[in-house]
């Protein structure tokens, strides 16, 4: 008769450890099912975040994991995921279909926001997510460039509604769909806060489990009106090792703060330049600035992006690296910056707006 229990292996996965899990997975309620059958166990889990790239090799460490205790001879382990709405601080209601919107912002510009927004929501994509991209710079639109889709201009089936534009297999959204290329926006703030409002609202954006939105630089009127009028869950802050990038990322990171948006993750780009003659590398913007910043506010430091003249030649070219090499090791970097990201995500708490608040009974 098999020694093994459904506790005994509970036990065992309590004690599994990996580095994008930020709680045990018992704890956090991702083990689904769990059969025994004499020495053999097969294991069911469900994370909180797209993990297609490490899946495989998560879920082999945790067979190995299973393996030590002698009494087990045989697991099998499924490691698949399941992304929910993360509540906001505000009282926003939720938009429909879309699970939680993740602003990326930088307090300044030249640093590759945009350039990580697009990166970042293709590494979600191909991690497992259904991922939007909404490009909210009403004066300086780089979306439609940078994923290819320049001169693409939306449908309304209903004359009320628009259809996003599809790049790369997302549906994306962008002012500089709808006005001509190079057109100078000549807006007071309350026309761009109007105008940032209805592409997000008045697009027919699908179920989503993120929709990424690429902030433009600063801290005025687009970036309070995405912190009052819109429900965003988290924000990604993005800079460079130069101390004035890091200046401005602090002003970013202090404007979520005070509208109760988390600031989750920290990308710093520009990190280091790799010569393409001789392969030296060199921290030609500084060192250690973004680990020092990430200490300062204690934000994860998710990930280091190089000085590197392929992302900036695939991204001005609309097809961004993470799509254009999927299996390089820059696109590695940034699918580890979603990875990285989504699972600190997950530690927040879930949103039941929508779906009725938990009912709680009091003890008798």
């Amino acid at each position: 008769m098999s020694d093994i229990t459904e506790q005994s292996v509970k036990d065992i996965i309590e004690k599994f450890e990996h580095e994008l899990l930020h709680q045990d997975l018992l704890k956090s309620k991702s083990v689904k099912d769990i059969n025994i059958d004499g020495n053999a166990v097969s294991i069911d889990i469900k994370v909180g975040f797209p993990c297609a790239g490490i899946a495989d090799e998560m879920s082999t460490d945790l067979v190995k994991h299973l393996q030590a205790d002698n009494n087990i001879e045989q697991a099998d382990v499924s490691i698949g995921w399941d992304i929910v709405s993360h509540k906001v601080e505000s009282e926003v209601a939720p938009i429909a279909k879309i699970k939680n919107i993740i602003a990326v912002a930088s307090g300044k510009g030249g640093v590759g926001k945009s350039t990580t927004t697009v990166n970042l929501a293709l590494a979600l994509q191909a991690e497992g997510a259904t991922v939007g991209t909404l490009d909210a710079d009403i004066y300086g639109p780089s979306q439609p460039m940078m994923l290819g889709v320049q001169g693409e201009q939306p449908l309304s089936e209903d004359n009320k509604t628009i259809e996003p534009i599809q790049a790369h297999g997302m549906n994306s959204m962008s002012i500089g769909y709808l006005v001509d290329e190079g057109q100078a926006m000549i807006w007071r703030g309350p026309m761009v806060s109007n105008a940032l409002q209805q592409l997000l609202n008045d697009t027919n954006w699908g179920d989503l489990d993120y929709l990424i939105v690429d902030l433009p630089p600063g801290t005025g009127d687009i970036q309070l009106t995405l912190a009052q009028k819109v429900p965003v869950t988290a924000a990604l802050i993005v800079t460079t090792p130069q101390d004035i990038a890091l200046l401005d990322a602090k002003k970013a990171i202090d404007m979520f703060e005070k509208v109760k948006i988390p600031s989750l993750g920290l990308v710093e780009n520009m990190a280091t330049h790799i010569c393409s003659e001789c392969g030296h590398t060199e921290a030609i913007f500084g060192s250690g600035g973004g680990e020092a910043l990430a200490s300062q506010y204690d934000i994860e430091l998710v990930g280091s992006l190089p000085l590197d003249w392929e992302i900036r030649k695939t991204t001005d070219g609309g097809n961004p690296i993470v799509a254009s090499d999927p299996d390089g090791q820059v696109a590695g970097i940034y699918r580890d910056v979603a990875r990285r990201f989504a699972s600190k995500l997950a530690m927040q708490a879930k949103d039941y707006r929508g779906e009725g608040a938990p009912i709680m009974f009091k003890e008798a």
